[in-house]
């Protein structure tokens, strides 16, 4: 995956999860959620959302979603986090979608 090294993101939670997202002053709306995890500030090793049902305020849970900026353009996959301290979202990463073999 690439890395985006941390760029705030305004998010919109549907149900409990990410629906959509601006980044870079385009909005995506999020098709698939494939992972969720509990990311503990200054931990070597992520842990499952439901692991811990105790979290510190530098702890942030991140989402693994493809999500795409319009109809009929290829998704792509990208890692949005929430730290819980300051309230605010984050794109770590970004990876585009393989092109689909005929």
């Amino acid at each position: 995956m690439r890395g985006i090294g941390g760029e705030p993101v305004e998010v919109w939670m549907s149900s409990g999860r990410p629906a959509r997202f601006v980044w870079r002053g385009r909005t995506y709306t999020v098709l698939i959620v494939l992972d969720r995890r509990y990311e503990p500030r200054g931990a070597a090793v992520c842990q499952p959302a439901e692991a811990s049902s105790v979290r510190s305020a530098e702890d942030r849970d991140c989402w693994l979603v493809e999500a795409t900026p319009q109809r009929n353009v290829p998704t792509s996959t990208y890692e949005l986090c929430h730290e819980l301290d300051a309230d605010r979202w984050l794109l770590l990463r970004a990876e585009p979608r393989p092109p689909q073999r005929s």
